[in-house]
């Protein structure tokens, strides 16, 4: 039966051939783009499931598609090379003595928390930073920080640390960290670090991280760019042409956020009053401080994310000094905005050190972001009465 069906078949193909002579042949069919499979991969671009309807379309497995790859930080196509490589996260002040920041528009995330004296300190995750001479200023490590960043397996980069809590911590061996040379650090990399003149400017503020000397530094500290086979990424992604808030259509919207409110309060965020405002016509949210846009030294715009986040925490003062401590492990109460919709929702981190927190909504299903940058503003729970949004 077998033979007889490839007889028929090769019988017709003949035919179709005969018939065919004389005209003109077809053009050679376009070149294809080189797909490769890899272990974390994404569906082609605009490719939707026969679950679809059923689920929110979402970015679920990688695909290199002419060298690129979606991004486990962003969602966005980049080099494969930048996506499967281990990010940096650079300790940098806030506070308005420091202000501009430079090279700070390039991070994927951007993780905010309290500091002692009541104000701010950010930790930038970068993963494009080829591209950059140097990011900073550069300021000293809390442990909370630390925490953060091993959740996103980067190399932590600080400038100073408070010892008491912090020493122990930056130097295990889990903690792979490029650290100006300061007392509390048992491996300095005194090729990563520099100063810059900065007429007017106290000398905390002068200090940067260089590119190539970070580079440099963790070939010799022997530090392995690739992400393990443990990964997990810290966010769900709306597919490629797939707005995340078409499955909040019944959450409410905001296009204002004030993480420390408007009045001014003890819980970090009430000395400078930063706030983000919403756009709509390029759906980002737009951050703005001490009254006015907070830009990048770089090329002096404003910083703008996809996503931002309220993430609250237990805090605690832990001495005279007023340093905090921050519970980033465990779960709590959090507020997504994405699209100018408000999800409200927890976020959970029970796994260890080594994987980030999860957002969840209030059905229990991970949240889903919009493709791009994402700014964590960690919440002092305890003064979570001041946060404002409308």
């Amino acid at each position: 039966m077998k033979k007889s069906l490839v007889m028929m078949i090769a019988g017709m193909t003949a035919c179709v051939f005969l018939m065919g002579c004389g005209k003109t042949e077809k053009p050679e069919p376009e070149p294809q783009p080189i797909v490769e499979e890899v272990t974390a991969a994404t569906p082609e671009p605009n490719e939707a499931p026969a679950e679809a309807l059923e689920e929110p379309l979402v970015i679920k497995n990688r695909t290199v598609v002419n060298g690129k790859q979606q991004s486990y930080l962003t969602g966005e196509w980049k080099a494969t090379g930048v996506v499967t490589r281990r990010p940096i996260a650079v300790m940098i002040p806030n506070n308005a003595p420091a202000m501009p920041q430079y090279g700070i528009s390039k991070a994927s995330i951007i993780y905010e928390a309290p500091v002692e004296g009541r104000i701010t300190r950010l930790m930038a995750v970068f993963e494009d930073f080829d591209d950059l001479d140097r990011i900073g200023p550069v300021r000293s490590s809390r442990d909370y920080f630390v925490y953060v960043a091993m959740g996103y397996e980067a190399i932590y980069c600080n400038w100073g640390l408070a010892r008491p809590y912090v020493e122990e911590l930056i130097n295990r061996d889990t903690v792979q960290n490029i650290s100006a040379a300061v007392e509390g650090i048992y491996h300095p990399a005194h090729e990563a670090y520099g100063r810059v003149s900065r007429p007017g400017y106290a000398t905390e503020f002068t200090g940067y991280l260089f590119i190539d000397g970070m580079k440099e530094a963790a070939d010799r500290l022997g530090y392995d760019w690739n992400y393990d086979n443990a990964y997990v990424p810290p966010f769900t992604f709306a597919a490629d042409n797939v707005r995340a808030e078409t499955n909040y259509a019944d959450a409410p919207g905001a296009t204002l956020i004030y993480p420390g409110g408007e009045q001014g309060n003890k819980g970090g965020y009430g000395a400078y009053n930063p706030y983000f405002e919403y756009h709509e016509q390029d759906k980002l949210y737009y951050r703005y401080q001490d009254g006015k846009a907070q830009t990048d030294e770089l090329d002096g715009k404003q910083l703008a994310v996809s996503n931002v986040v309220l993430q609250y925490c237990h805090g605690e003062v832990r001495d005279s000094h007023d340093y905090l401590a921050f519970g980033v492990h465990g779960e709590g109460k959090a507020i997504v905005f994405t699209g100018g919709k408000v999800i409200q929702g927890t976020w959970k981190r029970y796994d260890g050190d080594s994987t980030p927190a999860k957002f969840y909504d209030e059905k229990g299903k991970e949240i889903i972001f919009n493709q791009g940058k994402t700014w964590i503003c960690n919440i002092w729970q305890e003064y979570g009465e001041f946060v404002e949004y409308r």
